[in-house]
């Protein structure tokens, strides 16, 4: 038996809506998980899902006995200690909860290495004098340990409610929209996302506030009255959720992305993980689901509030038929109106020619994103009026949605500045680009790809690949603040290898090594018709102030 990683979770998980101390260890040999990322076939893994104590290896066996034996011993003995199957083969995974957190360390790692020396648990058995020493020792320093309680926020410490909002892309633009509508209806707003936290939509805390810690910033200020918080996959796996429930979450969907990292590895094990901010919803919330993602409505059957669907085609939408009599709401398109289902009656309540971010229709991610952020804010008492209003003013700007789909006109040429970063997010921006270039008396489109190599290799390829179908000329961009462990010169292998996969003729493509050198070059042409598409990750502010000293002037929509 091997370790892999000792984790205390200071919140809700995939593994409990408690924190829990996670032990992973690998038990002979083991061998990286292969197969298939969609298929639910017999050998999909639940991560959740717990394994009888007739199946565990015997190393299995006396590490769980050893933790219940210390647990008990030592004041950390509430919860059951529950063993999981990893998905790959021969790694397994042991929880339990807690709450002191050096003693639950130590709790854990005693039980692993008095298992290790193969010391008997049993309180019955004569031990070695050695092996009494170390039994000795390790209680000792269990009992001398700090017990330092999980750093969650409990109900009955929070004042504000909460809507979360997860998925794989989109996430941050109905967090946006969400905080706007609220924001437009008179609240006083804290919000989180990947680009950092938020009062009332002013930035006062910039990097990465996706995790517990951003969630525990907001709902520890006494200036906001309702919290908009998005989840990400990173603060999930590593470290939990930072407080007990919500009162609305919104899951967006599911496609690749950062497959292959913390033991995840298909896209139902991703849902899994993310559902954990729809099972922590409040029995009296609302759960916003995606009823055209067979993943996301699967996480119907889990929750134990209200669902309220959306949907882009809401006849086609058969997920919904089982649902209404239960009360659900749905909010979907008619006639080129988003309207929302409730109490039995049709609502329309705005135009998606009157929806900036739609793009005229041309962005249809974006008109599924407002749908989603017309439920979560109508979960939290937005009135549709309000939705409507907040929808409306809402636009795709360097301001209120910095990189994300924001568009500029230089000269004859348009620049589209996104965040792109996986497959899905590739198709959706350059369908946009050809919208823009179909409008423009068909301008070609130049697409500037590069992401952060925490990607598996097929989705580094699959981005080129698409780029390579879609785009009249290519470049790549080096991505090195985030290559998160790998070299800089595999993630660019990586992308090109997808560009030759689609057709692409590499001698044709420049690499660059960073956003700004790759956006200046590609302008630095003449001015005919042109859309300029930059995946843009790590140098946006100088990005924005490149296309200001250039002259560059943003545009709200496609029609601008």
């Amino acid at each position: 038996m091997r370790l892999v990683e000792i984790r205390l979770f200071e919140g809700p998980s995939v593994y409990r809506l408690v924190p829990v101390v996670k032990v992973e260890v690998a038990v002979g040999r083991t061998r990286a998980w292969r197969g298939s990322r969609t298929e639910q076939d017999g050998g999909l893994v639940h991560l959740a899902q717990p394994v009888a104590a007739a199946a565990w290896p015997d190393p299995v066996t006396d590490l769980v006995a050893w933790a219940r034996r210390l647990r008990t011993d030592h004041g950390e003995h509430a919860g059951p200690v529950v063993v999981h199957r990893a998905s790959d083969a021969g790694r397994w995974v042991i929880t339990w909860p807690w709450s002191g957190a050096d003693r639950a360390r130590l709790i854990a790692e005693a039980a692993l290495d008095l298992a290790l020396r193969s010391v008997s648990p049993g309180r019955r058995v004569r031990l070695t004098g050695t092996q009494t020493r170390v039994v000795v020792r390790w209680a000792e320093r269990i009992d001398a340990a700090g017990v330092t309680a999980p750093n969650w926020i409990r109900d009955a410490a929070r004042r504000i409610p909460v809507v979360s909002i997860t998925g794989t892309n989109g996430k941050s633009t109905v967090t946006r929209l969400i905080t706007h509508i609220l924001l437009r209806a008179g609240h006083h707003v804290g919000t989180t996302t990947s680009d950092g936290i938020l009062v009332d939509e002013r930035l006062v805390d910039a990097g990465d506030w996706t995790g517990p810690g951003g969630a525990a910033a907001i709902l520890r200020r006494s200036d906001v009255d309702v919290a908009v918080l998005e989840t990400a996959r990173g603060g999930l796996v590593q470290r939990g959720i930072g407080y007990e429930s919500n009162e609305a979450s919104v899951f967006t969907n599911v496609s690749p992305d950062h497959l292959d990292l913390g033991g995840i590895h298909t896209l139902a094990e991703l849902t899994e993980v993310k559902s954990t901010v729809c099972r922590i919803t409040r029995a009296d919330g609302w759960v916003v689901l995606n009823a055209d993602d067979p993943y996301v409505a699967a996480v119907a059957r889990r929750v134990r509030a209200k669902v309220a669907w959306f949907s882009m085609d809401l006849p086609g939408a058969t997920v919904l038929a089982r649902h209404r009599a239960a009360g659900a709401r749905a909010y979907a398109l008619a006639d080129g109106h988003m309207v929302a289902h409730e109490d039995g009656a049709a609502v329309p309540f705005l135009a998606i020619t009157d929806l900036p971010v739609a793009l005229g229709g041309h962005a249809p991610h974006n008109v599924a994103n407002a749908l989603a952020a017309a439920a979560g804010a109508r979960a939290l008492g937005a009135t549709l009026a309000q939705i409507a209003d907040g929808l409306h003013d809402f636009r795709p700007s360097a301001a209120l949605s910095p990189g994300r789909m924001n568009l500029f006109a230089l000269g004859r040429r348009t620049v589209i500045v996104d965040f792109a970063h996986n497959e899905a997010g590739t198709e959706a921006i350059l369908g946009v680009a050809e919208a823009v270039g179909a409008g423009r008396g068909a301008a070609p489109v130049t697409a500037i790809i590069g992401t952060a190599g925490d990607r598996p290799d097929d989705t580094l390829r699959g981005i080129g690949r698409i780029a390579a179908g879609r785009a009249q000329r290519l470049a790549v961009k080096e991505t090195r603040t985030y290559l998160r462990g790998r070299a800089a010169d595999d993630v660019v292998r990586l992308l090109r290898e997808g560009l030759a996969e689609g057709g692409a003729n590499l001698d044709d493509v420049p690499v660059y090594e960073t956003e700004l050198a790759a956006l200046a070059a590609e302008l630095s042409g003449p001015d005919e018709p042109r859309v300029v598409v930059l995946f843009c990750h790590e140098q946006r502010d100088e990005v924005f102030a490149l296309l200001a000293q250039l002259g560059a002037v943003p545009l709200d929509g496609i029609s601008a």
